[in-house]
């Protein structure tokens, strides 16, 4: 029983850590998009000093997020550069180059 229990518990920690190591899957016509619209609606570049633009990085409060209409992320351009943002937890899903 007991190395029952250890087994379900190592697969229930991977089946956790696969899940949040997924990335966020944007549709190419979604992305397509978000694109025109960012074309459209340019915004300043900041610049988030202490920051890393990575993808799950978080954006600070301070920071002002864009809406794309239909779309559930969020936008700003940081360092010349549009990123997506969930606006729940303010952390970077895609970075558009």
């Amino acid at each position: 029983m007991r190395m029952h229990l250890s087994a379900a518990a190592a697969f229930l920690l991977a089946s956790v850590g696969a899940v949040a190591a997924q990335d966020v899957i944007i549709a190419p016509e979604q992305e397509t998009v978000i694109r025109e619209y960012v074309k459209k609606q340019p915004l300043a570049s900041v610049e988030l000093p202490g920051v890393e633009l990575n993808i799950g990085s978080t954006v600070p409060e301070t920071v002002e997020l864009h809406e794309v209409p239909d779309v559930e992320y969020r936008y700003v351009v940081v360092d010349n550069r549009t990123v997506l943002v969930d606006p729940g937890t303010r952390k970077i899903v895609k970075i558009i180059q």
